[in-house]
């Protein structure tokens, strides 16, 4: 690492203060390197005196590669626990890697860990009843798999965390360098400490989403299939795969890809979409079915209109409307005007479900919408007209859907003076405000719940029917849009700093996580993180 970075790392630290902790009268480093494609080393230092600890750390870092990935974590706040007390704290917290505090086994940060060291390789585990998304997690702390990580780590085979009777439970505040900048990283939040802040918004999401591009497109193999996905805690890939988001996945790398202008990707989206016609099409009586493990659903209906409606919308290639009509006849197999959506139909095109998830409904709503754009007709005009008519006498406005968003903006396009819709989309979004100001979990779906709601409230204005958004706080809106953009990002994108504590860091830039199942990284993460920022910035940055 150049001489010149080091240094600048040094007053990095410096500036941040606290040098010293004072607990233990102690200055403690934990220095962390990948050469991006491999997990982070990870060196704890202590000493009395900073700058004679500082001389030992810029050795070592003058070893480093050019290019490497380093982070440094300053300890600041330190507090001893009992181990039977920090094993109850533990097992409070709500969700897994909800766990915030570095970890010591002992006073001097010999058998130490950072809190992404421990996050990204599982040593705290869930119970094993848990189901994500449902709290608590009762987690608790795999010493056996701590002390093996140690033993390597330190090279000391004698390491034994088994019998501590007292654990001491850190904070640090970070610095990060990708070899050239160096960036300070936050501090406070409960998700969003020691992750860079965001200066310059609009610069960042718009390099998240050519990062996210081209991340998906790296997860396409030569036919036209994802790698479905990663549990990159548990260095695993994922083997199942749900071909309804596939197809959604298609539909967010062309938002994408139009959005970044990368015409090069449609070539790759076209055969993914072929792979998905081939592997899961059946045709019955000219009305076409998405067979998904021998279920016929109706939320992969929706997806694959939606993914063939954006291919043909960016590239004017009308390959895939015979299609496009055939799965259309078909969706008058999910749908009766008198009594509403079945889900999900087995392959003799019998009823197998008549609800499996609110989404299904708002998904075939907005995917018709679209198809409405390209080939306008009077059957689908009908149907969805008969669709929102049967949502709004069942209150659909109480389940706060995004799909159900996206459906009634693009249905104004075909109804503007629908009021009866204009106040369903509005319920749907203004009695969740408070809901999504206080959710601490990225939730990229929430973005996309105000993207669509945002465009819908304009329209609702344009036509003069204001007094339906008396009773709201419209204004709100706009506010939390810009803050849920900026907290997603924190939240959600894999970030070198704290990707560099996986397994094969390099690969993840790029990917989206959800933190509370083991960072689990899915194309549908990527998906719904990718559409909700393309959006809000073609929203918030369309002047410019």
């Amino acid at each position: 690492m150049q001489k010149s970075v080091i240094q600048k790392l040094k007053q990095a630290l410096i500036d941040n203060g606290n040098l010293e902790s004072h607990e233990n009268d102690m200055v403690v480093l934990a220095v962390s390197i990948s050469d991006r494609r491999h997990r982070a080393n990870v060196k704890f230092y202590r000493d009395k005196a900073f700058n004679t600890l500082w001389t030992t750390v810029a050795n070592d870092l003058n070893t480093a590669p050019k290019n490497s990935w380093v982070r440094i974590d300053l300890v600041q706040a330190v507090q001893k626990l009992r181990r039977s007390i920090f094993e109850t704290k533990l097992a409070k917290v709500p969700k897994m890697n909800y766990w915030r505090y570095g970890v010591s086994f002992d006073a001097d940060f010999k058998h130490a860990l950072l809190e992404m060291e421990i996050n990204g390789q599982n040593f705290f585990k869930p119970d094993k009843d848990f189901v994500v998304g449902e709290p608590p997690a009762k987690s608790w702390a795999d010493y056996h798999q701590i002390e093996n990580y140690l033993r390597e780590r330190e090279s000391n085979p004698t390491i034994d965390i088994s019998g501590a009777q007292n654990v001491w439970i850190f904070t640090t505040a970070a610095i990060f360098s990708d070899g050239q900048k160096i960036r300070p990283l936050a501090v406070d939040g409960f998700l969003t400490a020691g992750i860079r802040t965001i200066t310059n918004k609009r610069k960042e999401i718009k390099k998240v989403i050519e990062d996210g591009e081209a991340y998906l497109i790296n997860q396409l193999d030569k036919d036209g299939k994802f790698i479905y996905g990663y549990f990159p805690a548990r260095q695993r890939v994922l083997s199942s795969y749900n071909i309804l988001r596939h197809f959604s996945t298609i539909y967010a790398l062309l938002e994408t890809s139009q959005f970044s202008q990368h015409s090069e990707s449609y070539r790759k989206a076209k055969l993914a979409i072929q792979w998905g016609i081939d592997a899961s099409l059946v045709v019955i009586d000219n009305a076409a079915y998405v067979n998904d493990h021998g279920e016929l659903k109706l939320g992969a209906q929706a997806m694959l209109i939606l993914a063939i409606c954006k291919y043909q919308e960016v590239t004017h290639d009308q390959i895939f409307l015979p299609t496009l009509k055939q799965l259309f006849k078909g969706v008058r197999s999910f749908w009766n005007s008198s009594t509403g959506f079945v889900h999900v139909l087995d392959v003799n095109l019998e009823s197998k479900g008549k609800f499996r998830t609110i989404y299904y409904d708002g998904e075939i709503v907005f995917a018709l919408t679209r198809m409405y754009e390209l080939d306008p007709s009077i059957q689908i005009e009908a149907t969805i007209s008969e669709m929102l008519d049967y949502m709004v006498k069942l209150d659909y406005g109480q389940y706060h859907d995004h799909w159900l968003a996206y459906a009634v903006n693009g249905a104004l396009d075909l109804f503007p003076e629908a009021r009866a819709y204009m106040a369903l989309g509005a319920k749907n979004i203004f009695t969740h405000l408070n809901y999504i100001q206080k959710r601490k979990h990225a939730s990229p779906t929430l973005l996309e719940l105000i993207d669509a709601s945002q465009k819908m409230v304009y329209k609702v204005k344009k036509s003069g029917n204001d007094d339906l958004l008396a009773p709201y706080d419209v204004l709100k809106l706009s506010q939390l849009a810009d803050q849920r953009a900026s907290y997603e990002i924190q939240t959600g994108a894999w970030y070198a700093e704290i990707a560099m504590y996986l397994y094969h860091p390099q690969k993840f830039i790029g990917g989206f996580y959800a933190r509370d199942d083991s960072f689990r990284t899915r194309i549908d993460d990527c998906e719904h993180f990718l559409s909700g920022l393309v959006n809000y910035y073609n929203y918030t940055y369309r002047q410019a």
